[in-house]
């Protein structure tokens, strides 16, 4: 069994829709627990029980939902996650491979939405107390391409239709695209860009050649 860490790491997926996170941090996760390391596997929205709620809420394609209702749901799961999950995994020394945080909310709201950044950094950074990712991956995908692949692949709503997001108009789905981009060079030693129109292996290895270096695993 590997060594407890005295701290814990905390790494997260982003991407535009369909660019493969959750089956990349699902295939993450096996590899760490074949390795001996405790890891959590958590996303957002949806990773507490108030969190699952809202991921129905934010996510149901029936909802109308404003921008800045949208911000603020986010940002309650995220405080909500934080307290419930994140700080208690990160004091236990254990991985967290969680799906989305504070990148996306800039994405998707900032970018996408069009809200205010400062602002939505602010608000960040008063819920998120400290806790800033060790190790980001960034999966790059075409918007057209990712969106087929989502609404192919859909779970929690209809298959062939998506979800909230996923239905938005591609000019939404661009400007997330970008936003992600830009976030992505503002923070370089963080943020991993890879492409998410490699095979699925070809990804993994990339991601898990990062991965060696920050837990130091031979």
């Amino acid at each position: 069994m590997k060594k407890r860490r005295k701290e814990g790491i905390f790494i997260t997926f982003e991407g535009p829709e369909g660019s493969g996170k959750s089956l990349q941090a699902k295939k993450v996760c096996k590899y760490l627990k074949d390795k001996g390391f405790p890891v959590i596997h958590t996303r957002e929205p949806g990773g507490t029980d108030l969190g699952r709620t809202l991921r129905k809420i934010l996510l149901n394609p029936r909802n109308k939902i404003d921008s800045k209702t949208e911000l603020f749901l986010n940002f309650a799961d995220r405080a909500e996650h934080i307290v419930q999950v994140i700080k208690p995994a990160l004091k236990e020394g254990k991985v967290i491979i969680c799906e989305r945080f504070n990148d996306a909310t800039l994405a998707y709201q900032g970018y996408g939405r069009g809200l205010d950044r400062s602002l939505i950094k602010k608000i960040g950074c008063f819920i998120e107390d400290g806790i800033v990712p060790n190790l980001t991956f960034l999966l790059d995908i075409k918007v057209e391409q990712g969106l087929k692949r989502a609404v192919n692949t859909a779970k929690d709503f209809k298959k062939g239709e998506g979800d909230r997001l996923e239905q938005e108009k591609i000019s939404f789905h661009r400007k997330v695209r970008r936003g992600y981009q830009a976030i992505a060079r503002e923070d370089g030693k963080r943020i991993k860009v890879i492409s998410g129109t490699k095979s699925i292996e070809q990804v993994f290895e990339k991601i898990v050649n990062y991965i060696n270096i920050v837990l130091e695993i031979k």
